[in-house]
């Protein structure tokens, strides 16, 4: 077989042998990206979070009882949610946060990690504390604490254990539920949050 490469071009089999070399680093380095990098899985790309936020922002507006419009048109900007007595426009987006400052329309931005009923401080104008505490609902770091099985407010380390640990039992490749992998993943970036370290 030596033979048979000796007879070969010196040009050919090093051009081969290049090939081969930058084939394997290239595949290398897309396996490292994938690694350091992953790509999101359409059950985590964020549909079900703005739906969840744009349920909870709903909900909160409609317990203070202000009135909105839900993809609303305001000086040709989308926006999420717009108060019409206020003037006053709600959206995820930070390009349309900035193409409406300045205009008579109040903009109010609101993060991908911002929970709905915490908007509340954010509007420019005064909101009734009571319509939120009075529905008994709890704070979303003791939920998130609660669902690792943590006293509220546990250190970060304790966070990570508790989390780890409930992976394990509801992973969905262990035989999980995808749901309550999610709520768990949630809980975990709450509680860091909030943890005390």
């Amino acid at each position: 077989m030596l033979d048979s490469l000796a007879e070969l071009p010196s040009w050919l089999v090093v051009g081969v042998a290049l090939g081969a070399i930058c084939s394997v680093v290239v595949a290398g380095l897309f396996v490292v990206t994938e690694r350091l990098f992953p790509s999101r899985r359409p059950s985590e790309s964020g549909g079900d979070t703005e739906a969840r936020r744009r349920s909870e922002i709903r909900a909160y507006l409609d317990r203070i009882g202000e009135r909105y419009a839900e993809d609303h048109a305001v000086d040709g900007q989308l926006v999420a949610f717009y108060l019409p007595a206020r003037e006053v426009a709600i959206t995820f987006d930070a390009r349309t946060y900035f193409r409406l400052t300045g205009t008579a329309t109040t903009p109010v931005l609101v993060e991908h990690e911002l929970p709905g009923v915490a908007i509340g401080p954010r509007l420019p104008f005064e909101t009734p504390t009571t319509a939120v505490a009075g529905q008994g609902e709890s704070h979303p770091a003791s939920d998130a604490f609660a669902r690792l099985g943590l006293p509220a407010g546990a250190s970060l380390a304790d966070v990570r254990d508790a989390y780890r640990e409930r992976v394990k039992e509801v992973h969905p490749d262990q035989g999980g539920d995808e749901d309550t992998f999610r709520q768990v993943r949630e809980a975990y970036t709450t509680a860091r949050r909030y943890a005390s370290d």
